[in-house]
C-alpha cells in the first residue's frame, strides 16, 4: 500500500514569518504539535510546540517572533508514491512521529502520521511503530530537503 492512500491531505502550514502565537494557536485548533513551514510552494521547515516552548523561551523570545526564528530547518520527509512499510520502518529509525509527503517533484500533499500508519495495518508497519518514541520536529525525515 503506498503512502498516498493513508495520509491526511487537509495539511496546515504557516509562513516563516508568522508569529509564535499565531502558530501555536493554529496548533491548538487543529490539535496538532507540529506544523510544516511553507515559502512560495516550497517547504522550508517544520515549527513544533516543542520548538516554540523549548527554542523560543530559552532563546528569549517572544509571542510576537516569528516562526522562522525557531523553526526546525532540516525536515525528513517521505514520498506519497512510497510503500506504507518502508515508510514506517524510516519513522522507526528516526524515531518521529509525523513525516511530511511530498510529490516526487518536492510538492507537499499531505503528512503521515503514526495514526495514519496504523490504517496500513500491516504487521511489518506495527513492528517498526514500536520504535518510534520522539515526537515531530529537528530529527524526522526520510529524506533530507
Amino acid at each position: 500500500m503506498k503512502i498516498a492512500k493513508i495520509m491526511s491531505r487537509d495539511v496546515q502550514f504557516v509562513k516563516p514569518d508568522t508569529t509564535l502565537r499565531e502558530a501555536a494557536s493554529l496548533m491548538k485548533k487543529i490539535d496538532a504539535g507540529c506544523l510544516p513551514v511553507a515559502e512560495h510552494d516550497k517547504l522550508v521547515g517544520m515549527i513544533t510546540d516543542r520548538d516554540i516552548a523549548v527554542r523560543g523561551m530559552a532563546e528569549g523570545k517572544g509571542p510576537e517572533a516569528k516562526v522562522g526564528e525557531v523553526m526546525s530547518h532540516e525536515i525528513r520527509y517521505c514520498f506519497e508514491d512510497e510503500d506504507v512499510a518502508h515508510v514506517a520502518e524510516n519513522m522507526a529509525e528516526l524515531q518521529v512521529r509525523r513525516l511530511p509527503v511530498m510529490t516526487r517533484e518536492k510538492r507537499l500533499v499531505g503528512i503521515v502520521s503514526l495514526a495514519d500508519l496504523t490504517k496500513g495495518s500491516l504487521p511489518k508497519t506495527a513492528k517498526a511503530l514500536h520504535g518510534i518514541s520522539k515526537p515531530c520536529g529537528r530529527h524526522s525525515q526520510s529524506h533530507p530537503a
